[in-house]
């Protein structure tokens, strides 16, 4: 179980890493037009994400 976990924040800190590293210039707009969004916007965002990561976990276990 904990080499799973490990496994999964890795993974996060990868996916997290490769648009700033392969596109940094786009990485630098699409972050700046996100920190001008309203904060309801981005929980909602947040939110969607966090329900199909819970969807793909919940179909692929």
């Amino acid at each position: 179980m904990e080499t799973v976990l490990i496994t999964a924040i890795a993974l996060v800190f990868i996916f997290e890493g490769l648009l700033p590293f392969l596109f940094p210039k786009f990485w630098q707009r699409i972050m700046s037009q996100a920190s001008q969004l309203p904060e309801n916007h981005l929980r909602l965002t947040g939110l969607a994400s966090l329900m199909i990561g819970l969807i793909i976990l919940w179909l692929w276990a």
